[in-house]
């Protein structure tokens, strides 16, 4: 927000003070400003004058001869080689000795006549030439006809004024506007502020404003309150000097009287306001709807833009004639034939208005106050001070009354603050009057409530202060933060540590980093098609979607880390990098509604992914590609750093986005009973070619159930002092009995001799019996404190056997 001093002075005093000083203050009071710029570059000389007659020079076609009276007691003869100079303009003259940016004016020959001075462009002013109107960005400045000759252009065009630029962070949106600024400059400054009365200037001339135009409002979620004030007969015309002297120092270009004044007002109340040539509104009725489906309107730029019917709009009887909140229609454009108008200003819903400039890509001073939500109490205030600017200056007659629907009535917020809660935060002693001092310099009015307490009223102005700690703020920053004593930190101190899941965390980040896997982080947001794969984990629920995504590839959570593993690997495979071993330790997120309500449910999982080679192929040893058994050792090694080597059961089943024949889920046995783990396998061959990948396995599993299980102390055992009897058996069992529940039932069965347990062979086919397969299997026993018998091993290995007869059929193999 550019902020003029020349203009803020008119609130409030700035006597004493320079803009720079004034600028510190500001920002220690917690606004920063960014720069102060000073309009004048370095002018001095330069008077307006009234140029009497043009003629062509002798000696150039180009250049022409004036004579100008400059207030210097007799006229001064110029050569000038623009092409809009004319006899009977008031232009800005550089008198000899002038200095100018960059230049000193001298007297001077040209083509043998004598010049005694310059007339000056804008741009020669050091002025930004494109704010001007478009006839006057080329050639001399021509000023209003009303100019007085002889007068300093620096007051003339407003140039003994700085700017101050306002960096606002989006909470304090009230001082988008001059009066919020003289507020803010108030309360720090302690001066006395002196607001304009518009209502006060309002003279209504002729009848009923309802007679000639009607509001409704059929979206009230949308708006609030919807005002407007028809002004009969305007002309017309550029605006005053001084109006677009401070318009362009905001950095706004003016036009013509009537958006000039619209645009003066947004600034100065920061409510934004809008006219309509009202000849060009069909059934003399303006109503605020959502756009119809498919619904077409060119804006003020020229642009055709469709809408969709989340979009608010203001229509006449028959058609759509704004973007409510962002930016008018061309079909009720106020041009230089327009004789009615009528005035617009309205508080819509600012959600609403930032959905629509958003999705349109249509930004404009309006929307970017919509959207921060505009003071419910300056909506009437700045339709009065327009309407009274608009009968000054454009000679318009007020039709008497407000037309307006929805309300007005936004009560201020009464929050209720204790002085001793408040010196104990900010480590003073301020007293109660000390206290209602400052709330007095911010214009909030107190009153005292029960003993300690103040009640504070907050006007709706400020937005941004809703809770107690709020005022503790106002309090500080008026106050001085450096008027606040330093207290040394006192308390218990606490050491830093990482909780259980943070050490456990780590721990597998070094245990696969140190097995030669590369940890990535991938985004935790994806495409929505993206999120339908991998879902095992997560179950039947829907993807979280964003209510403002960075693009359509990024508007969904991530519902597994897989799909993004995968990119990663398609990525490195195009840049000839195939031998990949990954993971990654991060959350996924799902929510069983499709319009989300609640917290959606969050998981932490590890994902894992191999492709390419185990190793580099060498002179000696040839290339070879990595498995389902590499990713399934790499997930052992987790659950046995882990300490539930025993507790994790692999069965092979074909989990949605896998190979059907190389894949497998995993369990957690608990206490509480079986809980699914995660997936793993080779990725189905469809999905592979799709992203351009060779054989490719990764796996997936949910940490949280590990971190409650896992058992972290180090478990330390005595070293053998007696030997032990091994016994190999080979069994016969149907083909689709996994491994891992034989050996599951042996251990369960071995009792405490049991040691160890080994597979070491597998054998299908051949003379083996159709559907059934041969499990050869190594079992250690051994007992602690004697050594082991015949008999006592015999004994153990019998109820092992017999379990595995009882459990799934099982036959020694002969």
């Amino acid at each position: 927000m550019k902020v003029s001093t020349g203009w803020l002075a008119d609130y409030i005093s700035l006597e004493g003070i320079a803009a720079e000083e004034l600028a510190e203050r500001i920002t220690d009071a917690g606004i920063e400003i960014d720069g102060v710029e000073r309009r004048n570059k370095g002018l001095s000389g330069i008077v307006t004058g009234f140029v009497k007659s043009k003629e062509k020079h002798p000696d150039a076609d180009k250049l022409n001869v004036c004579i100008v009276d400059a207030g210097q007691g007799e006229d001064l003869q110029i050569v000038c080689g623009a092409k809009n100079v004319a006899a009977g303009q008031k232009v800005p003259v550089a008198l000899v000795g002038a200095k100018l940016p960059g230049l000193e004016i001298k007297k001077a020959k040209l083509r043998g006549v004598l010049s005694q001075g310059m007339i000056c462009s804008a741009k020669e002013l050091g002025l930004n030439d494109k704010l001007l109107p478009k006839e006057l960005q080329e050639g001399i400045l021509v000023l209003p006809e009303d100019t007085e000759i002889g007068q300093d252009i620096t007051k003339v065009l407003g140039l003994n004024d700085e700017i101050l630029e306002f960096d606002l962070t989006p909470n304090r949106s009230d001082c988008l506007s001059m009066i919020g600024a003289a507020y803010e400059t108030s309360a720090i400054l302690g001066r006395e502020l002196t607001l304009p009365k518009p209502e006060r200037d309002i003279i209504e001339i002729t009848g009923p404003a309802a007679d000639a135009v009607s509001v409704s409002i059929e979206n009230e979620e949308h708006c609030k309150h919807y005002t407007a004030r028809y002004i009969a007969n305007v002309k017309p015309a550029p605006s005053p000097l001084w109006m677009q002297n401070r318009l362009m120092a905001a950095g706004v270009r003016p036009i013509n009287n009537i958006v000039d004044i619209t645009n003066y007002v947004m600034l100065e109340y920061g409510q934004p306001l809008h006219a309509f040539d009202a000849d060009r509104l069909e059934g003399g009725t303006l109503r605020v709807r959502l756009a119809h489906e498919g619904e077409i309107l060119t804006t003020l730029d020229g642009q055709e833009r469709k809408l969709e019917p989340h979009m608010l709009v203001i229509a006449d009887s028959t058609k759509a004639v704004a973007l409510a909140g962002v930016m008018g229609g061309l079909n009720s454009e106020v041009t230089d034939a327009t004789v009615n108008i009528v005035l617009e200003s309205a508080r819509f819903d600012g959600g609403t208005v930032r959905r629509t400039s958003r999705q349109l890509g249509l930004r404009s001073e309006a929307s970017l106050r919509f959207e921060k939500e505009v003071d419910p109490h300056s909506v009437i205030p700045a339709l009065n001070r327009a309407a009274a600017l608009l009968s000054r200056y454009a000679g318009g007659t007020i039709h008497a009354g407000i037309v307006q629907a929805g309300t007005a009535d936004v009560p201020n917020r009464i929050i209720k603050l204790s002085l001793d809660k408040l010196n104990s935060r900010l480590g003073t002693d301020l007293s109660l009057l000390e206290v209602k001092t400052l709330f007095a310099r911010l214009h909030f009015s107190c009153g005292d409530a029960e003993q300690g307490l103040l009640e504070v009223c907050v006007p709706t102005r400020r937005g941004d202060v809703t809770l107690e700690v709020d005022l503790f703020e106002e309090v500080a920053r008026l106050y001085g933060y450096d008027n606040i004593p330093t207290t040394p930190i006192e308390g218990p101190t606490t050491p830093g540590g990482l909780n259980r899941a943070q050490a456990l965390r780590r721990g597998l980040r070094r245990l696969l980093a140190d097995g030669g896997y590369q940890e990535v982080m991938g985004y935790s947001f994806i495409q929505p098609e993206r999120s339908t794969l991998f879902t095992a984990l997560t179950g039947a629920g829907h993807a979280v979607k964003l209510a403002m995504p960075m693009s359509e590839d990024r508007s969904v959570l991530r519902t597994s880390l897989i799909p993004q593993l995968l990119d990663i690997a398609e990525y490195n495979a195009k840049r000839r990098q195939s031998d990949l071993a990954l993971f990654e330790i991060g959350s996924v997120f799902v929510t069983e509604e499709e319009q989300l309500t609640r917290q959606p449910r969050e998981f932490q999982t590890l994902g894992l992914l191999l492709t390419g080679s185990r190793a580099a192929k060498q002179w000696n040893i040839a290339a070879e590609p990595v498995d389902f058994f590499d990713l399934k050792g790499a997930l052992e090694s987790v659950f046995a750093y882990l300490g539930l080597e025993r507790e994790v059961v692999f069965e092979g089943d074909a989990p949605e986005g896998y190979h059907p024949g190389r894949s497998a889920s995993l369990y957690l046995n608990t206490a509480a009973g079986r809980v699914k783990l995660g997936t793993l396998g080779q990725i189905h061959p469809e999905l592979q070619r799709k992203q351009d990948l060779e054989d490719t396995y990764a796996a997936e599993i949910v940490l949280e159930p590990l971190y409650q299980a896992a058992r972290t102390s180090i478990q330390f055992q005595e070293l053998p002092r007696f030997p032990g009897i091994e016994r190999d058996i080979a069994i016969v069992v149907d083909s689709e009995i996994p491994a891992s529940r034989l050996l599951e039932t042996i251990r369960e069965n071995g009792g405490s001799l049991l040691q160890s347990t080994q597979i070491f062979d597998v054998y299908t086919g051949g003379k083996m019996e159709s559907g059934k397969k041969s499990v050869a299997i190594s079992l250690l026993y051994r007992h602690t404190e004697h050594t082991l018998t015949d008999e006592e091993a015999s004994e153990a290995h019998g109820k092992v056997l017999e379990a595995l007869q009882q459990t799934f059929g099982a036959n020694l193999r002969k």
